[in-house]
């Protein structure tokens, strides 16, 4: 049995975790050899939290089905009320600043969750563009009412715990980042793989045959919706964490766009595509602002528009399919596994091990004729097949 367990555990299962730790043992290499810089860690940073922001909408727009632009809103509860809630913390944890960040998360994303509800009863009634449109209208008035609101800092923007310019505690932000976008991925992996997320593909598939099936589509879509928008509350959160006075600017419907084409260009209901693109994006975006500044600062979106059409185009131009499909990383992984396995010399399934009254080669010819009674004719390793018919 335990045999059989192992068997049935697939690298697919354990990629997403790996990219994950890859980016954390990158970050870890550089602060033990001296040579991890503040910007390289802000950079691990904020892939991290784009990666929790990409794998949330792909539960929404990917698995579920719906078209949100509002997740940069749901962002923005978490970073107001969570940032808030952090520096009122702080007073009574004032040598504990981790511990109030994970508890600052925690009420931003539950924050952000209450309203990931008011947005899902739409959604019972809206599809397609018309959600979209409630969605984007939805972060849109979230950010002005923190805007003109004299407790969250007002248009001058709200004063949180920068842990990013502590140099001593700087490069260990992006762990605890990373680490709970692993737990994220376990969290919503789980719940895709169960009965519950075969529902909600289900739902994305055909509405009204799950429906029929039974399925209870009005908790599903609501489920998704809290769910998403509590994991991306908790991203608010840890921006606030790294940037300060947090802005109402950063949260416009730009940047939900910008996570809707990480979740595009990775591939709607692909969780290890939204990270690759995650990752993609970001870095591009702290390039392009490293390099391009100055008078150059005015080619920088015109060089980032470039680079995703090009992207893009390569991974869906009708030409380039063989291409591919050819170099894929699932095909150079199958043709690694072809090669592995050819070296292998204990094969289980040979004929010669599979017992058998008669050679498989002794069967020469058959001859089926309906309604007589010698329905067999041939030659079965000598004997007549015929007379056996009749026996």
């Amino acid at each position: 049995m335990k045999s059989i367990r192992i068997s049935k555990i697939k690298f697919k299962d354990f990629i997403n975790y790996a990219l994950v730790l890859a980016l954390m043992a990158y970050g870890l290499i550089l602060f033990a050899s001296g040579s991890l810089r503040p910007s390289t860690a802000m950079l691990l940073t904020q892939m991290g939290y784009c990666i929790i922001l990409a794998v949330s909408l792909n539960l929404v727009v990917g698995f579920l089905g719906e078209l949100s632009l509002g997740h940069a809103g749901f962002m923005c509860i978490g970073a107001y009320i969570g940032g808030l809630f952090a520096v009122v913390l702080k007073t009574a944890m004032p040598d504990m600043k981790f511990a109030v960040l994970v508890i600052s998360m925690i009420v931003g994303g539950a924050v952000a969750s209450v309203f990931g509800f008011v947005i899902g009863l739409p959604s019972l009634r809206l599809k397609g563009d018309y959600l979209a449109i409630v969605t984007l209208a939805f972060g849109e008035i979230v950010r002005n009412v923190f805007m003109n609101q004299e407790t969250f800092g007002g248009a001058r923007g709200l004063t949180t715990i920068s842990l990013i310019y502590d140099t001593r505690r700087a490069p260990t932000l992006f762990v605890v980042v990373l680490a709970f976008a692993l737990v994220m991925l376990f969290v919503i992996q789980n719940l895709i793989k169960s009965k519950h997320g075969r529902a909600i593909t289900a739902i994305r598939d055909n509405e009204i045959a799950a429906k029929a099936m039974g399925i209870n589509v009005t908790f599903y879509k609501l489920f998704v919706f809290i769910v998403a928008s509590f994991f991306a509350g908790c991203a608010g959160v840890i921006y606030a964490h790294t940037t300060t006075p947090v802005l109402y600017s950063f949260f416009s419907y730009n940047y939900s766009i910008e996570i809707l084409v990480m979740v595009v260009l990775g591939g709607m209901g692909s969780i290890t595509g939204s990270i690759v693109s995650a990752v993609f994006i970001t870095y591009i975006n702290f390039l392009l602002q490293s390099q391009l500044s100055g008078d150059l600062a005015a080619m920088r979106n015109l060089v980032y528009a470039i680079i995703l059409i090009v992207v893009v185009i390569f991974s869906n131009a009708p030409a380039l399919r063989d291409f591919r499909e050819r170099y894929s990383p699932a095909a150079l992984f199958s043709r690694f596994k072809k090669r592995d396995a050819s070296t292998q010399t204990d094969d289980e399934a040979k004929w010669a091990r599979v017992p058998t009254k008669i050679k498989m080669d002794a069967i020469l010819s058959t001859d089926l004729n309906p309604g007589s009674n010698k329905s067999i004719h041939g030659d079965l390793g000598g004997h007549d097949g015929g007379k056996g018919g009749n026996k």
